[in-house]
């Protein structure tokens, strides 16, 4: 059974759509406080449409039956929509909706225009394979300090918090220095909030372990042109794995046959095991 999978240009559309969608949902919230009601979207909030805010809000839903500061409801049905859509194809949510990561890939344009082939392969990998574990160091600091404090504080160092709030005088000076950080990073570095520090990233990334749709590569067809290992924006070594499982996978997409592996049904998403076909009686199956 294979999973239709849409070409590159199509997740660059549906980027784009949401990030356009989480920007009108801000700006029209800002009116709102100023008196101006903008209709169909009056009353969200970036916190009513973060997904993160239903992870970081369990601990008092379920032991006071009330939400952190600043989360709404709605945090939760979106948490549970993306825990859904990561069980099926793993963290569609951060290779295809968050906006934040949009804004890092378009960053990442002039980093390439600049370095070239050298862009986001200048850390070298034994640091850059510890960083990664980062982000797991900042997922518990947040979900403690939140669940003891019962107070979104990761919002005082959010850089895609202050992306999308700069103009409202309610963004702290840690989460401007933050998205200053992440900026120049990521001329050098392909989604380097993604990789190291995002919390709600490493949730997700963990679907990747027992994931029902999972990237796999044909090993009867691969030619070994090492293009999916270049174009994963992740930087994964994908070429010499039958079953993509790394943590760090985003299910963008990128590095299957229908973007840049240049072979057919090679690499796929898929729930069947690819490549080595049956024999009988010491012959292939035809």
């Amino acid at each position: 059974m294979k999973f239709l999978r849409p070409v590159s240009g199509t997740r660059k559309i549906v980027q784009l759509i949401f990030f356009i969608i989480v920007l009108l949902v801000v700006i029209a919230h800002s009116l709102e406080e100023a008196g101006i009601v903008v209709p169909l979207i009056q009353g969200a909030s970036l916190h009513a449409i973060c997904p993160f805010g239903g992870v970081v809000t369990l601990y008092q839903f379920f032991s006071s039956g009330t939400f952190v500061q600043k989360i709404h409801e709605s945090s939760l049905y979106l948490m549970l929509l993306v825990l859904v859509t990561a069980i099926l194809a793993g963290p569609v949510f951060c290779g295809w909706a968050c906006p934040f990561g949009t804004f890092q890939e378009w960053i990442a344009k002039i980093g390439r225009r600049i370095f070239g082939r050298k862009y986001n392969r200048m850390i070298p990998k034994s640091v850059d394979s510890l960083l990664r574990y980062l982000r797991y160091v900042v997922l518990v600091w947040v979900v403690i300090v939140t669940a003891t404090s019962a107070k979104l504080v990761f919002s005082d160092y959010d850089p895609y918090y202050a992306l999308f709030n700069f103009w409202t005088g309610e963004v702290g000076i840690g989460a401007f220095i933050s998205l200053g950080m992440v900026i120049v990073l990521s001329l050098f570095v392909e989604r380097p909030f993604c990789k190291y520090a995002c919390p709600y990233g490493a949730v997700l990334g963990l679907s990747n372990l027992f994931r029902i749709f999972g990237l796999r590569r044909n090993t009867d067809t691969c030619i070994s042109c090492n293009k999916c290992d270049k174009v994963c924006p992740m930087n994964l070594s994908i070429a010499n794995k039958k079953i993509v499982r790394d943590h760090q996978c985003i299910s963008c997409l990128e590095c299957t046959s229908e973007a840049a592996c240049p072979v057919d049904t090679t690499l796929e998403l898929s729930t069947k095991k690819l490549g080595s076909r049956p024999t009988v009686e010491g012959g292939l199956v035809e």
